[in-house]
């Protein structure tokens, strides 16, 4: 039986893949639970405690004023260090200064914006992008599709292991069904000459690898948009094709944007964004749209209500009256 690792960051490491968590929450942990014992001059976390916790996140507030998330991603980082890595009790109300989160709303694109800017597109990032509006994933969700995802015939993509560890399932829009069969028909001539290459294997989580023998191997297993070229596995070592890099696709929708000229910041969640509004302007019930979305709480779908131009929260300026 293999030995855990003695090294702290390693010990980390190692839990965090025994917890099935993603490559890049292991790579934030790490690199905040390393910046955390840093800033305390190499002291081992075992001999710090809510002082020190405290003093560290206020920093991040006040001395590098970090965006809200981006603290409580450190505060998260560390909560799993203590219980998880030292197996020690998490010191109680933890009094650091908060980063405040500022009020502000999406930025939206009109359907004809939406349109224009996916027409500048070409090739698998095009599909990407309809997805990203006409199905409401999120950049990475669209990244991690999996073949066995797409049920043409249920008209449903599944997003597996979204948000919070929830799977859902949204709509598959008739438009992109023949480009994505005939993606779909590159995808498995690609999977099969990296087979006949000695590799065509995929990354699976660990419980996934070890219940279905063989799997990282199938074809339905294989991403949906996968990269150029094959890599090493960072955790494993292990040469394969993993999906392409999220940089790629917002390198695609900055150039689409500029040569559409639509004078709105644009990324890719811009269009999940704009997938909601819109629906939300067609009529659809907000609790629909937040099923669609894999929101938790309906609050946070409601924040699409404040940028609708027509609907019941509409305002008609007084100057626009006859």
């Amino acid at each position: 039986m293999e030995r855990p690792p003695t090294k702290l960051l390693d010990r980390a490491r190692h839990r965090i893949r025994l917890k099935g968590y993603s490559i890049r929450t292991e790579q934030s942990y790490v690199s905040w639970i390393r910046r955390f014992i840093l800033f305390h001059n190499k002291r081992h976390p075992q001999d710090m405690g809510k002082e020190e916790i405290e003093a560290y996140l206020t920093h991040l507030a006040v001395n590098r004023h970090v965006a809200p998330s981006t603290q409580n991603q450190a505060f998260n980082a560390l909560l799993f260090l203590y219980r998880n890595v030292l197996e020690i009790e998490f010191p109680e109300n933890v009094n650091a200064y908060r980063s405040k989160r500022p009020l502000r709303l999406p930025t939206v694109l009109t359907k004809a914006e939406t349109m224009k800017i996916i027409s500048m597109i070409t090739g698998f990032h095009q599909i990407m992008v309809k997805v990203l509006y006409g199905s409401g994933l999120r950049a990475i969700e669209c990244l991690r599709l999996r073949v066995k995802d797409l049920d043409f015939d249920m008209n449903q993509i599944f997003v597996r292991n979204g948000k919070g560890g929830v799977d859902r399932a949204t709509v598959l829009p008739d438009d992109i069904k023949d480009p994505l069969r005939q993606h779909l028909i590159y995808i498995r001539q690609l999977h099969e000459n990296d087979l006949s290459k000695g590799y065509g294997s995929v990354y699976l989580p660990y419980a996934l690898s070890k219940k279905y023998k063989n799997a990282d191997r199938k074809f339905v297993w294989q991403y949906v948009f996968p990269a150029k070229t094959i890599s090493n596995d960072p955790r494993s070592g292990i040469k394969r094709r993993h999906h392409i890099h999220h940089s790629s696709l917002n390198k695609a929708i900055k150039n689409a944007t500029q040569t559409a000229r639509v004078k709105k910041l644009v990324s890719s969640h811009t269009f999940r964004h704009s997938f909601a509004t819109h629906l939300l302007q067609d009529g659809y019930d907000i609790r629909t749209v937040q099923e669609l979305l894999g929101h938790k709480d309906v609050s946070t779908t409601m924040i699409y209500t404040h940028v609708l131009n027509k609907g019941g929260n509409a305002v008609r300026s007084p100057l626009d009256r006859k």
